[in-house]
């Protein structure tokens, strides 16, 4: 080995310092390095409390039961009244083999009525003098000769945004709609619905007007008699509505979207009509299209005027086909065949109420124990995922909220909508944390592409110059001069 390779190696050839100082200041770094380690661990620890996680799955295996009591009056079939109780319960237990999806998470009960029962019992009497069906509030009053069957439930969601819009098909070929009373007949066909379920929905309305709302076919041109009209097939149906040419969304939003659409037919295609599958015109100038909204044609008469404004009394079948089709999007069942409300000023009946109480309190369930299972599968999985107090208390006040679900004996389907809401909301919101969502997708492997290029430059001279005077203190130590 050269002298000039020698005297690079030993740190006492290449600094004016003794070797005790020198030692001293490399010492100062590591103790520097050593003190500062607990306020570096301190300040980029994570908080990770523990969860419920025995609660949770016990809570999982769980199935929600909702009661229905129903008391029957008797008074009227004599020695048969313990028969007919009989045969109710006969028919629930049948109902529920037959269609388990939709009956199993219910409890029915059935009892002869003795005199007074609570207000959220369902009642049912048999009366000689009735005509026809009729549900006031949560009593049907059925004839002797009637027999009611149970309404059926379709999908719902917690918000929805109603978009009330007029197409002209063409307003430069003439008789073109250029307003419309839309906020008076919204108030008085749409906003009872709103009212009766704002436990369930938050709506968001609004409305506009265009003039230009070209449709992708041809309708096809049959004769009716002396007429020629223009039809739509079951087929032009499905495709009626011209996504890549009508600009329907006025609004930038995540909620679900129901459209109601008036649709006033150009010159060329006046009267457009409702076809059957056998060509023939139907009575109805309105349809239904599932998960998306509904569509009413509204063809004006020859002698219409170019700038027509659409009154209140020219809308009144309009919006009263709107109403009927917004309860069906919404998911509320209708009433049996042949059984009227008894009270015709309201759009809903309790029995279509609870209906649509029970079935998104059981939904808000397993929505709010799947939302759960899923956080406390992500802490398991990502060891570092912070799980703060704000965390830890939503998932223990949404199980709580469920336990109060799953115990109590619920007739009234409002008080368990109640709960199942108050579980969900609680259970989102820890699974929504913006401390738990920062780390979601942050591995091990980002931790060391952030901090390499932060100590790497000092670590590495340090670690150098600690080898060397190691290197170098053994070799004085060799010699017998080592200080």
């Amino acid at each position: 080995m050269s002298d000039d390779e020698h005297n690079l190696k030993d740190p006492s050839l290449l600094t004016f310092e003794g070797p005790y100082i020198r030692r001293c200041i490399l010492a100062s770094y590591l103790v520097l390095v050593i003190l500062s380690l607990p306020l570096w661990w301190s300040t980029t620890s994570i908080e990770r409390l523990s969860l419920p996680k025995s609660h949770i799955d016990s809570l999982a295996a769980k199935e929600l039961r909702l009661p229905i009591a129903v008391t029957v009056d008797t008074a009227n079939v004599g020695s048969m009244s313990d028969n007919l109780v009989e045969q109710l319960r006969t028919m629930f237990k049948l109902r529920k083999e037959k269609v388990p999806a939709l009956f199993n998470h219910l409890e029915f009960s059935v009892e002869p009525f003795q005199g007074s029962s609570s207000p959220d019992v369902y009642s049912i009497s048999l009366n000689e003098d009735a005509q026809f069906p009729a549900i006031r509030k949560r009593h049907l009053s059925v004839p002797m000769h009637q027999a009611n069957r149970a309404p059926d439930c379709g999908q719902i969601c917690p918000r929805y945004r109603l978009a009330f819009t007029l197409l002209n098909e063409d307003a430069a070929a003439g008789r073109a709609v250029i307003g419309w009373d839309v906020a008076k007949m919204i108030s008085r066909w749409i906003t009872p619905i709103l009212k009766e379920t704002e436990k369930l929905h938050n709506f968001t309305v609004e409305s506009q007007i265009q003039f230009y709302a070209p449709l992708a076919f041809e309708p096809l041109v049959v004769s009716n008699g002396e007429r020629v009209i223009h039809g739509l097939t079951q087929e032009n149906l499905k495709v009626f509505v011209n996504s890549a040419e009508w600009t329907l969304a006025s609004s930038v939003s995540n909620d679900p979207v129901l459209h109601f659409v008036v649709f006033v037919p150009s010159i060329s295609h006046t009267p457009l009509r409702i076809l059957d599958d056998t060509s023939q015109v139907i009575s109805s100038d309105a349809f239904v299209l599932p998960q998306w909204g509904g569509i009413v044609l509204l063809n004006l008469p020859a002698d219409t005027q170019s700038n027509l404004h659409l009154t209140e009394a020219e809308l009144d079948h309009v919006f009263s086909g709107f109403s009927a089709q917004l309860l069906r999007l919404i998911g509320v069942s209708e009433l049996p065949a042949g059984v009227r409300s008894g009270d015709p000023s309201r759009p809903l009946t309790d029995f279509q109420l609870d209906t649509l109480y029970r079935q998104r309190a059981f939904e808000n369930a397993g929505s709010s124990k799947e939302t759960l299972q899923s956080i406390d599968k992500l802490v398991d999985q990502i060891p570092n995922m912070p799980v703060g107090q704000d965390v830890r208390d939503d998932v223990r006040e949404a199980l709580s909220a469920l336990e109060v679900l799953y115990a109590g004996v619920w007739k009234a389907p409002a008080l368990a909508l109640q709960h199942s809401s108050r579980g969900l909301t609680l259970a989102s919101r820890a699974f929504f944390n913006p401390g738990m969502l920062a780390l979601l997708y942050f591995p091990a492997e980002h931790k060391y592409a952030v901090y390499t290029p932060l100590f790497a430059p000092v670590a590495v001279p340090l670690v150098v110059t600690l080898l060397k005077e190691v290197s170098a203190w053994r070799k004085a130590r060799k010699r017998g001069n080592a200080p």
